[in-house]
């Protein structure tokens, strides 16, 4: 790169530094942000915030789920459990025991569905992905049929309602 002729600054440079000479020494140069510089900067930021939002606002839906899978799986759990008695009676003392094996087994995952970290479930999540990518495509994949046919039918329904009045 040829040495700025005295007074000029290089090609590209806003301002040479005070104190900072051209002369056989190395020049400290400072740009002056530009509107660009200052736009992007302020995107990056803005960016941030957002997806610090987002994180936080996962978290807590996350965690919401984390509480209500843990209600119903301990709803489900008193429901077997209620019923073993009846399977006692009916089928046989065999049958009520599977039956309460499975409320025990129901009640302790629950109990560990509630008590797990939102952080601690997303990162089991991408852990689990990790291990089995193709398990957790197609797990996705039926989640996805799922909520598709239940939109569906929700649509449907709202349409025969209107059809009705």
């Amino acid at each position: 790169m040829p040495e700025p002729k005295e007074g000029e600054l290089p090609k590209g440079n806003d301002s040479i530094a005070s104190g900072a000479s051209t002369e056989n020494e190395e020049a400290l140069i400072v740009r002056e942000p530009t509107a660009r510089d200052k736009a992007i900067e302020k995107i990056k930021t803005g960016t941030d915030k957002l997806s610090g939002q987002a994180a936080d606002k996962a978290r807590g839906l996350v965690g919401q789920g984390l509480e209500r899978g843990g209600d119903a799986l301990a709803n489900v759990s008193k429901l077997v459990g209620d019923t073993a008695a009846g399977l006692d009676e009916r089928l046989g003392e065999e049958y009520g025991d599977y039956a309460r094996k499975a409320a025990t087994a129901l009640e302790e995952a629950a109990g560990k569905l509630s008590a797990k970290d939102p952080d601690e479930l997303i990162e089991d999540t991408r852990e689990f992905v990790r291990k089995s990518p193709g398990v957790a495509l197609a797990g996705a994949a039926i989640i996805g049929f799922a909520l598709v046919r239940l939109v569906k039918s929700g649509l449907d329904q709202a349409r025969g309602d209107d059809a009705e009045d």
